[in-house]
């Protein structure tokens, strides 16, 4: 399949299902509510490593927020509802409370709820206070700038991880180009987040390693300067660099939408071929066909 000057491998991404939530940032200007925002989402690219995935979905008019000001709309996902609780309170404590002016919001609508401010009113040490307003129930933590305002509960959603595309190009900086560009088109799509540094991971891995304990390792399949050593490369012999983008979303058109746009592009940006990972249909139920994504695939 060819899409511009791109061969599209004919294969699919398989995708997985996370619980995820949206946490809505306000602040006295749009400058703070971005620095509790990368706070909040830093060090957030995998669950493997990091317990949960995260990213900065939007920026908010004032209009579209709870409070009138200036805002930022985050969304975070863990594998399970236990793990999602906990990274909530954790990273809205130790990154929004603390961060000068801010207040935070559940952006979520939906039936299963878990406590967050109920849990961070107890910094306040007994003078904190709630308000009911409208049947959410807010909280008032006094800090040494003022308030700290929080919803005592946020929904959370089963949501969708691992969509994801790979590109491939002839160096670095046509693979980087590409995957820019992809990169900056997905984030057009609302419900989505790119949640490795700038949206792109070098260091695709694979399930497991040949040392014990890990439990992730390098793709060498697709490591150009691996072609010559392993059994098998996915690396054609004039590509000379890969980067993928990984998706998570809070529903699996959001994330397929993002694939498209992402896809078109990288194939327009000048990368020489994209595919996909999956590992047969072993990780995920939900399989995204990259033939499926773009009509001028389809009718190839």
């Amino acid at each position: 399949m060819r899409l511009s000057d791109a061969e599209v491998v004919d294969t699919f991404a398989e995708a997985f299902p996370m619980w995820g939530a949206r946490i809505i940032i306000t602040a006295e200007s749009p400058a703070w509510a971005h620095e509790a925002a990368r706070s909040l989402t830093g060090f957030a690219t995998s669950v493997i490593g990091c317990k949960c995935e995260a990213g900065i979905e939007r920026e908010l008019d004032p209009a579209e927020t709870p409070d009138g000001r200036a805002g930022v709309s985050a969304l975070l996902f863990a594998s399970d509802r236990e793990g999602l609780a906990k990274r909530l309170v954790e990273r809205i404590g130790q990154s929004v409370l603390t961060c000068p002016t801010t207040a935070c919001f559940n952006g979520l609508d939906g039936p299963e709820t878990v406590d967050v401010g109920g849990q961070l009113r107890f910094f306040g040490d007994g003078y904190q206070a709630s308000k009911l307003l409208d049947g959410r129930r807010y909280w008032r933590v006094p800090v040494m700038e003022g308030e700290f305002l929080v919803e005592e509960r946020f929904a959370i959603a089963e949501g969708v991880a691992g969509g994801n595309i790979i590109i491939l190009s002839r160096d670095v900086a046509g693979a980087l180009r590409a995957a820019e560009a992809a990169a900056a088109a997905m984030r057009t799509v609302r419900e989505v987040i790119l949640p490795f540094p700038g949206g792109i991971v070098r260091s695709g891995s694979k399930v497991g390693s040949r040392y014990s304990g890990l439990v992730a390792s390098t793709n060498e399949s697709l490591c150009p300067t691996l072609r010559a050593q392993v059994p098998h490369t996915d690396v054609p012999p004039d590509v000379g660099s890969v980067l993928e983008i990984v998706i998570d979303g809070l529903t699996l058109e959001a994330v397929r939408d993002a694939m498209a746009r992402g896809l078109e592009a990288a194939a327009r940006a000048g990368a020489s071929h994209v595919t996909a990972g999956n590992y047969g249909g072993n990780l995920g139920p939900h399989r995204i066909d990259l033939r499926d994504l773009v009509p001028a695939l389809r009718d190839d």
